[in-house]
């Protein structure tokens, strides 16, 4: 059954729903104003008694969808465990739990949370005191019920949420036993954004008569139509500087960024703080504290950017994501409908965008007409586009500055014009100048349109993505010694020797986070990394030179003390060459010379 869509009738509201009028300050005061499509449609059929089987996206309001009717079948009865919902991760149930008290609003209806991973002594205190609801994972709910301290007899209603992604983790079976273990006159409520037929199986056998409702799309595909999708195709050896790329030239808020595996994402998130991002890593190897300890960080703004694989984002759900960025393709096209899933939510808008090599276009393209939908093919953002979002950020904040008080900058203004005879051009000029520095944006760009060398559609298999996908690449690479994302350094560039290079396994990743944690130099204000043998150079700005050698002239790199001066003369000839002075950091002429004997 669809959900209302007849433009004769009115728009659906909380009050007409069926729901015991108590619920609708606390609707109110939480900003719920009207319905989503899953809300308008689920809440009168688990009011009626009903078994359901939901289909609907990820960030659609589900969560009230389920949780309003149970809370309201629980109004003033009898104490003891009367509902379960069932979540695939520890972090879903928390936020489900979180959701249901706030939902409860003045009603005393307890909800617990039961999880694997933590201590028993707080789970099984709420099971004594006889807590109404419980949501759980089915690892823990298994071992309580096994052990003799979980009852389910009397549970009146089950929520199963997120089932797919319970079938995607092996809990199928365990779910089954745990409604085998509730009595049989209860009433269950599956919800799921795709409907395997392994779901539909388990659906048949323990639902009685269940009214099946789909909104926001059909068919058995995952719902990811609503998010603007992108891609663009992108060696392995550049996804490190096409990912730069992106972040600085895109309007964005809060964004994930998904990696293949462990490594990949610690090194990753470790490279871009080193170039002067609000990052932090989620994956398997963070302990639970750590791992609920960046998950706040994400919730209450405080970090704009997590880097995470797919087991450890498994149950984010945070409705500020603006931007999920796949820099690995994941598995399948329901693992990928997932990961966008993140976005988007709650009738916000959504964007999603995935680094694509060559190799993988054909499996992405199948995995298009699975979905049905169509992915636009972007190019990276060109250094133009780049300079402009620098000036539009720059912009706003001058404006903001504008609206508010100036501190006595008009008065600083009027003396130094005097003093000096500088026109308030010309201090404007070099305020902004000096602003953009300080905060590593490029103001001016070469106005080309061109993409990197790299990004131009070409045939057959680039011979480095061929080299990775044998050795099985597993996280950022660091081949190249140029600096992105921009193409050219400083206009002023000068070099800066350093007494280290190969041989110590310096890597540019040491270069630029030895300058930045040792000197105060942004990732974004260093240009082109030379390595050697014995030595390395690094571009900088004449200033910005200058400064670090009035700060130190040596800077800790891999542990070992190492000397820094102005380096004399042209860099060594055996440093790559480029013939028009423009790095261009994907091009054949920035490649290091290969080794003898090799072809």
């Amino acid at each position: 059954m669809q959900a209302p869509s007849d433009t004769d009738e009115p728009k659906p509201s909380f009050d007409t729903l069926g729901l015991d009028p108590s619920f609708l300050p606390t609707l109110e005061g939480l900003g719920f104003e009207t319905p989503t499509p899953i809300q308008a449609a689920a809440i009168p059929a688990l009011l009626s008694g009903r078994d359901l089987i939901a289909r609907a996206r990820t960030g659609s309001g589900k969560t009230a969808a389920f949780g309003l009717p149970l809370l309201d079948g629980l109004r003033g009865t009898r104490p003891g465990l009367r509902a379960l919902v069932l979540a695939p991760t520890r972090e879903l149930a928390i936020q489900v739990t979180e959701a249901l008290r706030e939902l409860r609003g003045r009603h005393r209806i307890g909800v617990a949370t039961i999880y694997g991973g933590s201590s028993y002594r707080p789970q099984l205190e709420a099971l004594k005191a006889g807590v109404p609801v419980i949501v759980g994972t089915p690892g823990r709910l298994l071992d309580l019920l096994d052990s003799g301290r979980l009852d389910l007899s009397e549970v009146e209603m089950v929520v199963v949420d997120e089932a797919d992604e319970m079938l995607r983790q092996g809990f199928l079976e365990d779910v089954e036993r745990l409604l085998t273990a509730t009595s049989k006159d209860r009433q269950v409520a599956m919800f799921s954004a795709t409907m395997p037929a392994e779901i539909k199986r388990i659906a048949t056998k323990s639902l009685d008569d269940p009214k099946t409702i789909e909104v926001e799309g059909g068919g058995s595909g995952p719902m990811v139509d609503h998010i603007q999708q992108r891609f663009l195709r992108v060696p392995q050896r550049n996804k490190l500087e096409a990912l730069m790329r992106i972040l600085q030239a895109e309007p964005r808020g809060t964004t994930l960024v998904f990696a293949r595996t462990r490594q990949g994402c610690a090194e990753m998130a470790e490279e871009l703080t080193r170039r002067g991002l609000a990052v932090d890593a989620l994956h398997g190897d963070l302990s639970q504290a750590l791992r609920e300890r960046v998950l706040g960080r994400l919730r209450n703004r405080s970090l704009s950017m997590i880097v995470a694989t797919d087991v450890a984002a498994r149950g984010i759900d945070v409705d500020h994501i603006t931007h999920v960025i796949n820099l690995d393709l994941p598995g399948g096209a329901e693992i990928y409908a997932h990961r966008i899933g993140r976005t988007g939510r709650a009738g916000r808008e959504g964007h999603a965008i995935t680094l694509v090599t060559p190799r993988e276009l054909a499996r992405f393209k199948s995995w298009q007409r699975r979905l049905k939908v169509d992915i636009e093919e972007v190019f990276p953002p060109t250094d133009a586009q780049i300079a402009s979002r620098h000036r539009d950020i720059l912009g706003r904040a001058l404006a903001a500055q504008l609206e508010g008080p100036t501190d006595g900058a008009s008065r600083w203004l009027t003396a130094l014009t005097e003093e000096h005879e500088w026109t308030p051009e010309q201090v404007a000029t070099a305020a902004l100048s000096v602003l953009a520095k300080e905060q590593g944006l490029s103001l001016e760009a070469n106005p080309s349109t061109e993409v990197p060398g790299w990004a131009k559609p070409r045939r057959g298999r680039d011979r480095d993505d061929r080299r990775s996908d044998r050795r099985g690449d597993q996280g950022p690479r660091e081949r190249h010694h140029d600096r992105g994302p921009r193409d050219a350094g400083p206009a002023d560039e000068v070099q800066i020797f350093l007494s280290i290079g190969r041989r110590s396994g310096v890597r540019p990743a040491d270069l630029v986070g030895a300058l930045a944690n040792d000197v105060g130099i942004p990732g974004g204000r260093i240009g082109r990394i030379s390595i050697f043998e014995n030595k390395s150079f690094v571009g900088l700005s004449r200033d910005d030179a200058k400064k670090v050698l009035s700060i130190a002239r040596m800077v800790n790199v891999r542990g070992q003390d190492t000397r820094m001066d102005f380096a004399r003369g042209p860099v060594n000839d055996e440093a790559p060459r480029r013939r028009d002075g423009h790095a261009k950091f994907g091009s054949k002429r920035n490649r290091l010379p290969r080794k003898p004997g090799r072809g």
